[in-house]
């Protein structure tokens, strides 16, 4: 075959990622199936499967999946005779009396039927690997794009955790804000007592109005943002809008990361990530584009040939004749075409594609460096922090003991009222601050299991596409074996990828 055979560009590869030493990391391999789990929530959990199961934007990139395989089909027909054409007809013809060209003398009768019936057979020989090109750039294709769907897999199962994390996080936020108002509406009630018994100014009850006012003005903030991240999860859903009370119940908690996360090696990332696969093979597919085109420099050499029959009911033969012996004619013999004065088109047709091979290799490369640096970013988030908690949870408890002891004093008249006023509004803020830091170490988690590539492994040996639009396709077109009917697979699996799918040329994904 000509043109070039593929293989993997070198990866810009680490040895270890740069946080490898601190004791919360570990750098043994790990596949991350189902690493949500690691945060103990079943309500994550279940919005997970649901999500997988009516994504919509998952089950895009299932059908297109379908799209390659059919692709595929296509490409391996070009190894049988690419024009196989019945043809036939009946036609009658009146001939003019006044032209001799056509019935010189009167030869013929004026009005004569003409029948013909035939197959004709063309057959480019794969001398230069054209087509064996073609289908190991369409095998290369189908596996990129069941990696493409893995990938979207990946990020969907990122995007649900990220979005349940953000709203357990406002609903913490939300019960701290309420419970805040619960405490500054009593020291608002001990300010006007005091006011009343002549203990205290005017000037301390529009204080404690002025710090209940802001502390009540962010529920609704907050509530806003809550629902803004509901319809978010509704969408990756695939659901409208609807309440989301059932799908959340359960204690509205910010999910706990493990003390500890595996990260593996920067070598076992290539291997896992999707996205880093789909990039290799769209390089391989390109790469076989580059000698499909390279052939046509070369001569095609094809194998022609018509059999059939035909007859006129001339001097009263009649026309049913067309399928007797005397009737029959055949024509058979090889042929060639070489381009051989196309003024360099076709050898910039194939600097094209050479470029654009090269092209695909650098962003696969991109690839290899971007995930390294979501893995090391998300690491470095995760592990700082972790520390940020620890120095926001000994504020809280200060600032809750600081307002404790503001508020006693204040009541036996030892403090004025702006020290109880600066400790309710330290003690809302770190507590607010350390909702959101432990948000956001959670996210953190979730976006670095991302950027290690886990939960692709979801789909295991289910189809593309749930059983609903399974059956939709079934209905407007024959798919075959490709899709099958809706209801348990049986095993192994016929559908994709398949045993059909394995060999040299067409094979199953290799992660």
């Amino acid at each position: 075959m000509v043109g070039p055979d593929f293989t993997a560009p070198d990866a810009p590869v680490a040895e270890q990622y740069l946080e490898a030493g601190n004791t919360a990391v570990r750098t043994d391999r790990q596949d991350y199936v189902e690493w949500w789990s690691a945060f103990g929530d079943p309500t994550l959990t279940s919005l997970v499967e649901q999500a997988y199961r009516q994504n919509l934007s998952l089950m895009a990139a299932g059908a297109r999946v379908l799209e390659a395989r059919a692709a595929l089909g296509v490409a391996i027909g070009q190894f049988y005779p690419q024009q196989q054409q019945i043809g036939g007809g009946v036609t009658y013809n009146q001939f003019s009396k006044a032209d001799s060209s056509v019935n010189p003398l009167g030869a013929l009768d004026n009005n004569i039927w003409r029948a013909n019936l035939g197959i004709s057979v063309g057959w480019e020989l794969d001398i230069w690997g054209k087509f064996r090109r073609g289908v190991e750039s369409a095998s290369a294709s189908y596996l990129a794009s069941i990696a493409t769907y893995d990938d979207v897999l990946v990020t969907l199962v990122g995007d649900v955790a990220t979005t349940y994390i953000g709203i357990r996080t406002l609903q913490t936020q939300l019960r701290v804000a309420r419970e805040n108002v619960v405490k500054q509406r009593k020291a608002l009630q001990i300010a006007r007592d005091r006011y009343n018994g002549g203990a205290a100014t005017l000037l301390d009850v529009f204080q404690a109005q002025n710090v209940l006012g802001q502390t009540e003005a962010s529920i609704p903030q907050l509530t806003a943002q809550l629902q803004q991240g509901e319809a978010a999860l509704r969408v990756l859903l695939g659901l409208s809008p609807t309440a989301m009370t059932q799908l959340l119940e359960g204690r509205a908690t910010i999910p706990v990361p493990p003390p500890e996360v595996a990260v593996g090696i920067p070598a076992d990332l290539v291997r896992r990530r999707p996205d880093i696969r789909a990039a290799e093979l769209r390089a391989a597919a390109q790469s076989a584009k580059i000698g499909m085109t390279k052939a046509q420099l070369f001569p095609a050499f094809s194998l022609t040939g018509a059999f059939g029959g035909g007859a006129t009911s001339t001097n009263e033969i009649p026309v049913g004749q067309v399928f007797t012996s005397n009737a029959i004619s055949f024509a058979f013999g090889p042929t060639f075409s070489w381009p051989i004065l196309n003024y360099g088109q076709i050898t910039n047709q194939v600097r094209v594609q050479d470029a654009r091979l090269q092209a695909l290799l650098l962003e696969y490369q991109q690839a290899v460096l971007v995930a390294q640096k979501e893995v090391e970013s998300n690491l470095s988030g995760y592990l700082n922090g972790r520390q940020q908690i620890d120095f926001l949870r000994a504020s809280v408890r200060a600032a809750a003991n600081a307002e404790t002891i503001a508020l006693d004093q204040y009541q036996l008249g030892t403090r004025d009222f702006t020290t109880v006023l600066t400790a309710e509004q330290n003690l809302y803020n770190a507590q607010m601050s350390l909702a959101s830091a432990e948000g956001s170490l959670s996210i953190a988690l979730a976006r670095l299991y991302r950027a290690l590539g886990g939960g692709w492994q979801l789909r295991g040996n289910s189809e593309f596409v749930n059983d609903k639009v399974r059956e939709q396709m079934r209905n407007r077109t024959n798919w075959g074996t490709l899709l099958p009917p809706s209801g348990p697979p049986p095993v192994p699996v016929p559908g994709l990828p398949g045993p059909e799918d394995r060999g040299p040329t067409v094979r199953a994904p290799e992660w």
